[in-house]
């Protein structure tokens, strides 16, 4: 079978399709789940473009529809003597639609944000996981780490 699915950086026109994904992605479990509020969707396209230079959008395209996406979250670090200017990255909101799981998708737009990732010189890339995808960011070599520690302060 022939792939004709592409993934690649999300253009600024996307968003919206993208922030439909994220939408499906909160809401998939539910029974009857509602449509996206076109209240959202606007207010999503318009922070991706706002926050452009931090969150990068990849998103995989079979023709005329995106059929996933990913985002890679850029965050400067404190200087060191070797390095002045350092990043870390973090894998955020990966989502495929249902239909098209099982055939690679997801760890393509994995791959893609890593790759992006390098590009830009990040030293590190985290992702905090679903259970169902860790296989997935296990294959593309994120292991556990004891150093790696959060706490939820919104508590």
């Amino acid at each position: 079978m022939i792939d004709d699915t592409t993934v690649r950086r999300a253009t600024p026109a996307e968003f919206r399709a993208a922030a439909v994904l994220r939408w499906r992605s909160e809401y998939e479990r539910e029974a009857d789940p509602p449509p996206p509020s076109e209240d959202y969707v606007s207010r999503f396209a318009q922070w991706a473009a706002e926050h452009a230079d931090t969150h990068h959008c990849m998103i995989a395209v079979r023709g005329d529809s995106v059929l996933g996406a990913a985002w890679l979250a850029l965050t400067p670090r404190v200087p060191i003597p070797p390095a002045f200017d350092r990043r870390s990255g973090d894998v955020q909101s990966v989502y495929v639609l249902p239909a098209e799981r099982g055939r690679g998708l997801g760890d393509r737009l994995v791959g893609a944000v890593l790759n992006l990732a390098a590009e830009f010189g990040v030293g590190r890339v985290t992702v905090h996981s679903g259970s169902r995808a860790v296989e997935v960011y296990r294959r593309r070599g994120f292991a556990s780490s004891p150093q790696l520690l959060q706490v939820d302060v919104s508590a």
